[in-house]
């Protein structure tokens, strides 16, 4: 029996030593080299992590103006009770009127110029300024339109211009989009809290075992106490955060999707923000006009000569306007490209990306459902956050879209299918026949500014970078749309957006498309996702700059 028990006994080591090295190898697939630049391994992160110090370089890539976020988004404070609703702003009591007597007609090329008062539930006229308005010049007849200029004179009165750019009848409609009361709460709200929603993380591991948690922007918004797994972009340092599993490590993430809505109101900033008084059109205060042409057989449309579309060009205001439903940019000459051929001819040979939000990808759909040789690619890919892929083999056109990566309210999607922005620009080499899009904005709504700057930051140091190593690569801005009217992401945030987005990449030769312009021009409700009509002149200013003559 005695040579039995040896023999038992060496099983014994065996085995010890078996479980011992399953356990190392488990734990070095499970905790990678941290040498391993990407994807990044994740850590425990401090919560009193200090803001200045997480992102110098980036933040020190700026222009000013973008660092300065104070002088950027300035607004007219709100004086006063933001809780006393009869004291807010009324779209039924506010009224505006010829600023000069009305004349017969007006002269194309002219300006029609008006004054709006406003006043609040009570009738009483305001003291002071800071609401939204947005003011339109409509041809219903010719289905054009126009953004007018809305000059806040920080007394309660409003300076109305607006650009008489075709010939015929016009009519001035102007909307409350927000009381000043309303965007004193949106601004507390944006500024003040960390964050009005938070996502969800997937863990997994090795045996198929897997956790939730909440995930976002920052440690204090995954809603626990406990230690934190953080997540860097070693192309862009931005940083995210998952509450740390119970069980799992922090590198067995490998899902992620939206969460919930935080509830961020009071009842008053609830009154306050009410759709009864959000985005109300006030009372018909002007008469339609006639605009008349300069002489018979002169042209009905202002259209001074303009270079062609190429990037780099001087904002205009407005931007542009609609006439027959055709978007024409005041900044350059813009073309339509309505037939297949025309889309195919501009597009033969290029490869475009396009990287951001669910609007971009709408230009994406579009050219797919418009030209029926782009043959979508089945990537097996979530689709709501891509990438998506269509060719056209017999023109050699390639068409991408992906999302970029988080804050990103969407379903379920794997993580490794989320890249940011700035590593996919840093991975391609560009050229004349390569076109980026970038729109981004509506999932940054969400967060205090200082989050989108520090994406930006990032961003704008990736495109820098492109450009200096291939000049001759096209980088298209989509700015972002109108749409949203709640406090999750609001008109008003928005507008911070779009100026955030054009300080980011002002000294650099990128072109824009005004996207809050051309969905803020015509008679047809904001959608955060617009109909076919304004998406086809959207994505023909886009071909414009690819094909500018």
């Amino acid at each position: 029996m005695a040579p039995f028990k040896g023999q038992s006994k060496g099983y014994n080591i065996l085995t010890v030593v078996l479980v011992f090295l399953v356990w190392v190898l488990y734990l070095k697939i499970s905790w990678p080299d941290s040498t391993v630049p990407w994807p990044p391994a994740p850590l425990p992160a401090s919560q009193s992590t200090s803001e200045s110090t997480e992102f110098p370089s980036l933040l020190d890539s700026l222009p000013w103006e973008l660092a300065n976020l104070t002088h950027l988004l300035y607004w007219p404070l709100t004086p006063g009770d933001e809780g006393d609703f009869l004291a807010s702003t009324s779209p039924q009591a506010s009224t505006y009127h010829l600023k000069h007597p009305a004349q017969t007609s007006y002269a194309l090329r002219g300006y029609l110029e008006a004054i709006l008062i406003a006043r609040d539930h009570r009738g009483r006229p305001k003291s002071h300024g800071g609401d939204l308005f947005r003011a339109q010049l409509l041809g219903p007849d010719v289905k054009a339109g126009v953004p007018g200029d809305v000059q806040d004179l920080e007394n309660g009165t409003y300076l109305l211009s607006f650009p008489l750019l075709w010939a015929g009848k016009a009519q001035v409609q102007v909307r409350l989009i927000h009381s000043s009361e309303a965007v004193g709460v949106l601004r507390r709200i944006w500024t003040e809290k960390s964050a009005t929603v938070d996502f969800m993380g997937y863990f997994r591991g090795p045996t198929g075992t897997e956790e939730t948690a909440i995930c976002n922007v920052d440690p204090q918004s995954t809603g626990t106490r406990r230690p934190t797994c953080q997540y860097r972009d070693m192309d862009s340092g931005e940083l995210w955060f998952c509450a740390q599993p119970s069980t799992l490590p922090c590198s067995s993430l490998v899902g992620h999707s939206s969460g919930r809505y935080l509830k961020v109101t009071t009842p008053q900033d609830e009154a306050l923000l009410a759709w009864k008084v959000t985005d109300k059109v006030l009372p018909q205060g002007i008469s339609p006009i006639q605009v008349r042409a300069a002489a018979p057989g002169n042209s009905i449309l202002a259209l001074s000569p303009r270079p062609p579309c190429h990037p780099g060009l001087p904002a205009t205001k407005p931007s542009g306007f609609y006439h027959q439903e055709v978007w024409h940019s005041l900044s350059c000459s813009s073309r339509s490209f309505p037939t297949v051929d025309s889309i195919l001819d501009c597009l033969a040979g290029h490869v475009v990306h396009m990287m951001g939000d669910s609007t971009l990808r709408q230009w994406w759909e579009y050219l797919r459902d418009k030209v029926p040789s782009l043959e979508p690619m089945d990537l097996h890919a979530t689709y709501q956050t891509g990438p998506l892929m269509a060719v056209e083999t017999t023109r050699n056109v390639v068409l991408h879209w992906r999302a970029h990566s988080w804050p990103l309210r969407s379903a379920r999607t794997p993580v490794a299918s989320l890249h940011s922005v700035a590593r996919e620009l840093g991975g391609l080499a560009g050229g004349p026949h390569t076109v980026v899009v970038l729109g981004l904005g509506a999932h940054f709504t969400t967060f205090p500014p200082s989050i989108f700057a520090r994406r930006l930051a990032g961003i704008r140091a990736a495109v820098a970078a492109l450009l200096a190593r291939e000049p001759r690569t096209l980088v298209v801005i989509k700015l972002a749309n109108t749409g949203y009217k709640s406090v999750y992401g609001s008109d008003w945030i928005t507008l911070q957006v779009n100026r955030l987005l054009r300080a980011a990449f002002a000294d650099l030769r990128v072109a824009f498309v005004d996207a809050w312009e051309m969905t803020s021009s015509l008679a047809v409700p904001d959608n955060i996702h617009p109909g076919r009509l304004i998406v086809g002149n959207e994505v023909d200013l886009l071909l414009s700059f690819i094909c500018p003559t």
